[in-house]
Protein backbone atom coordinates (compact mmCIF):
# COMPACT_ATOMS: atom_id res chain seq x y z
CA UNK A 1 0.00 0.00 0.00
CA UNK A 2 1.79 3.21 -1.02
CA UNK A 3 1.00 6.40 1.03
CA UNK A 4 -0.68 9.49 -0.66
CA UNK A 5 0.05 12.79 0.29
CA UNK A 6 -3.36 14.51 1.98
CA UNK A 7 -3.52 17.82 0.52
CA UNK A 8 -5.79 20.79 2.64
CA UNK A 9 -8.34 22.23 1.24
CA UNK A 10 -6.51 25.54 0.47
CA UNK A 11 -3.59 23.31 -1.27
CA UNK A 12 -6.93 22.24 -3.15
CA UNK A 13 -7.80 25.26 -4.40
CA UNK A 14 -4.32 26.11 -5.35
CA UNK A 15 -3.91 23.56 -7.66
CA UNK A 16 -7.39 24.15 -9.37
CA UNK A 17 -7.01 27.86 -9.55
CA UNK A 18 -9.96 28.56 -7.27
CA UNK A 19 -10.91 29.81 -4.10
CA UNK A 20 -11.35 27.62 -1.27
CA UNK A 21 -15.12 27.69 -1.06
CA UNK A 22 -15.14 25.22 -4.27
CA UNK A 23 -13.51 22.62 -2.81
CA UNK A 24 -15.62 23.14 0.27
CA UNK A 25 -18.71 22.59 -2.14
CA UNK A 26 -17.08 19.28 -3.69
CA UNK A 27 -16.84 18.33 -0.19
CA UNK A 28 -20.13 19.53 1.29
CA UNK A 29 -21.79 17.73 -1.94
CA UNK A 30 -19.88 14.50 -1.03
CA UNK A 31 -18.54 15.14 -4.84
CA UNK A 32 -14.68 13.84 -4.11
CA UNK A 33 -13.21 11.53 -1.92
CA UNK A 34 -11.91 12.91 1.73
CA UNK A 35 -10.18 11.88 4.51
CA UNK A 36 -11.50 13.80 8.36
CA UNK A 37 -8.26 14.26 10.46
CA UNK A 38 -9.92 15.38 13.66
CA UNK A 39 -11.94 18.17 12.67
CA UNK A 40 -10.20 18.94 9.94
CA UNK A 41 -10.89 18.10 5.88
CA UNK A 42 -7.85 16.36 3.84
CA UNK A 43 -8.21 15.22 0.51
CA UNK A 44 -5.62 12.64 -0.75
CA UNK A 45 -3.76 13.73 -4.31
CA UNK A 46 -5.23 10.56 -6.38
CA UNK A 47 -8.85 11.74 -5.32
CA UNK A 48 -8.23 14.83 -6.62
CA UNK A 49 -6.59 13.99 -9.89
CA UNK A 50 -9.34 11.23 -10.63
CA UNK A 51 -11.71 14.57 -9.83
CA UNK A 52 -9.90 16.20 -12.51
CA UNK A 53 -9.91 13.08 -14.90
CA UNK A 54 -13.64 12.56 -14.30
CA UNK A 55 -14.48 16.10 -15.22
CA UNK A 56 -12.60 16.57 -18.41
CA UNK A 57 -14.15 17.70 -21.69
CA UNK A 58 -12.32 16.39 -24.69
CA UNK A 59 -12.44 19.16 -27.59
CA UNK A 60 -14.82 18.08 -30.61
CA UNK A 61 -12.62 17.32 -33.53
CA UNK A 62 -14.56 18.26 -37.20
CA UNK A 63 -13.84 17.32 -40.44
CA UNK A 64 -11.96 20.60 -42.00
CA UNK A 65 -15.10 20.79 -45.03
CA UNK A 66 -17.56 20.58 -41.81
CA UNK A 67 -17.87 24.36 -41.44
CA UNK A 68 -18.02 25.39 -45.15
CA UNK A 69 -21.80 23.87 -45.81
CA UNK A 70 -24.61 25.50 -46.94
CA UNK A 71 -27.84 24.83 -44.86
Amino acid sequence: MSVDRLLSVQEVADRLGTGVRFPRRLVEERRITFVKVGRHVRIPEWALEAYVAENTVQPITLRPNALRRAA
